[in-house]
């Protein structure tokens, strides 16, 4: 990549570094706005899933949009809406008005994910594509971790009210340098395309095809990474406020190892798949992810954050080797409908977090964080076992 064409992935991936903030700080931030709100740090968890559904839903729908109106065109609209219900998280005053204002959050911000990739896809040659989709997805959850440490300290220090008020700024900054960027070659000729392509039922029948038929290992392997890295990662917050003893902001810091090993992760995992190839990278990031859950068993029996810090590290690593190497086989898909392609990735994703999330809460209830950890680990071996078998070869 140039210097021009790194200054647009980087632009992109900011915007993906406020979606994934603007979800990810709560995590820290979970027992001050339970206290806030009179509900139990376990039942608050919900924003979490509120946020998530929608946002793992309508991704397809966005990438479809994307490729009809135009890529750039639709990033823009999804960002100023996601700045704005932001600001409504901010000023909610129960748990009931939260969850509306998140559910709107995940709405708009459900796109971001799937149009930046296409658009960064397009803004390099085929063989710069896979290191240009690592680093926009580095940025993008570097400012998961990254925010929660920011977020944390927020919270911590002048409550989370003004922390939704920091990351609504954040996304007055993306349209600034959303705008600075120019309609590419690509963008029009999809955008034209689009507009004279395929209606509703077509595109239902497209889809049909990419979930069921030519997409369905990619796209059924995004969910189980969805249920296992994001529902874990979803739990971190209160697991160390509840059985470490870190507050908010404590919390929100020790989980900006998971931020910095997406970033470092990034610029490795392009050149990683392209050397040991799919099946390969996959596995090292799924035991990644399962040395991570096992260093949150260890923090369980002792109470000691240390395990935890790593544990944070191999969780941001292992998940950064998988989500860049599932969006770029499903950016090879289908061409003239990248976006639907890579929305369908995202959709897989982020519902498989807010299944996570659900479970966990489940199994939170039914045997504390010891049983949730646990039942993590099965899942990921199977997942592991799995992935090995479909992507043999590749």
């Amino acid at each position: 990549m140039d210097a021009r064409q790194r200054g647009t992935v980087m632009a992109l991936g900011f915007c993906g570094l406020v979606s994934a903030a603007d979800n990810w700080f709560v995590s820290p931030a979970l027992p001050s706005i339970a206290n806030t709100l009179g509900v139990l740090p376990s039942v608050a968890t919900i924003i979490l899933t509120a946020y998530l559904i929608p946002y793992g839903c309508l991704q397809p729908v966005c990438g479809a949009l994307g490729d009809k109106v135009g890529r750039l065109r639709m990033l823009r609209i999804i960002v100023c809406g996601l700045t704005f219900s932001t600001v409504l998280c901010s000023m909610a005053s129960s748990l009931e008005m939260l969850i509306v204002a998140r559910v709107i959050t995940g709405c708009f911000a459900a796109g971001i994910i799937a149009v930046s990739q296409v658009l960064a896809g397009d803004a390099v040659s085929a063989e710069d594509r896979p290191r240009a989709i690592a680093l926009l997805m580095g940025i993008t959850y570097a400012g998961q971790g990254l925010s929660a440490g920011l977020g944390g300290a927020i919270t911590g220090l002048v409550g989370w009210r003004v922390a939704f008020m920091s990351f609504a700024v954040l996304g007055v900054i993306a349209l600034l340098g959303l705008s600075r960027l120019h309609e590419s070659a690509d963008d029009r000729a999809a955008r034209a395309a689009g507009a004279q392509g395929a209606g509703l039922v077509d595109m239902v029948r497209l889809s049909g095809h990419l979930v069921l038929g030519v997409g369905r290992k990619v796209y059924g392997t995004a969910l189980a990474t969805g249920v296992v890295f994001l529902g874990v990662y979803g739990f971190f917050g209160t697991f160390l406020a509840e059985r470490c003893g870190l507050d908010a902001m404590q919390a929100g810091l020790l989980m900006m190892g998971y931020g910095f090993a997406c970033l470092v992760g990034s610029t490795l995992t392009g050149r990683l798949a392209g050397r040991i190839g799919v099946a390969r990278t996959l596995a090292l990031g799924e035991i990644a992810g399962l040395c991570s859950i096992a260093l949150l068993l260890a923090a369980q029996a002792t109470a000691s954050w240390v395990p935890a810090l790593v544990a944070a590290v191999l969780l941001g690593a292992g998940y950064i080797m998988v989500q860049p190497t599932l969006a770029t086989r499903a950016l090879g898909l289908d061409a003239q409908h990248a976006g639907l392609c890579t929305g369908f990735t995202g959709f897989g994703m982020f519902v498989g977090g807010g299944i996570g999330s659900t479970l966990g809460r489940m199994l939170l209830g039914a045997g504390g964080y010891g049983l949730l950890w646990i039942a993590a680990a099965i899942a990921l071996v199977v997942q592991l076992i799995v992935s090995l078998r479909l992507y043999a070869g590749e």
